[in-house]
């Protein structure tokens, strides 16, 4: 790879010093978002809500694409995962309402659980910055 490869380290995420990962890492044209929870520092948003923590989460990955320049019109792909296929239209109106003007492919998978029994949903990003490639 003839680029140095970028990390952006999140200031209130417990796992990534513990697990040692970063919240967004930079590889040539694409940009990549660890999975992220509806969390602002040790406080969940939406508790209860999949709609709102669909947006919260989205929200704290646009922020972490930010860190590069990048914004929701650069990402071609999300995943989102959920514990409840109950959720499945309120998390999609929340993509819908981040991503609808560029329409990535996307993922979206029932999963049995996260590390906080509260959280309903988690999401992931990738962003391609393309020519605005530094």
């Amino acid at each position: 790879m003839s680029e140095a490869v970028q990390r952006v380290q999140s200031d209130d995420s417990p796992w990534e010093e513990t697990f040692g990962c970063a919240r967004a890492v930079a590889a040539g044209d694409r940009v990549l978002v660890a999975g992220t929870l509806p969390f602002n520092g040790s406080v969940l948003h939406g508790e209860g809500d999949p709609y709102e923590q669909a947006r919260a989460a989205f929200g704290n990955a646009v922020a972490a694409l930010a860190d590069f320049g990048l914004g929701p019109e650069a990402v071609i792909r999300t995943r989102m995962y959920l514990t409840h296929a109950r959720d499945v239209d309120a998390v999609g109106r929340a993509h819908k309402e981040f991503f609808e003007a560029v329409r990535p492919v996307a993922t979206l998978v029932v999963v049995s659980g996260f590390v906080d029994s509260r959280v309903l949903v988690e999401v992931e990003v990738e962003a391609y910055r393309g020519a605005t490639n530094t």
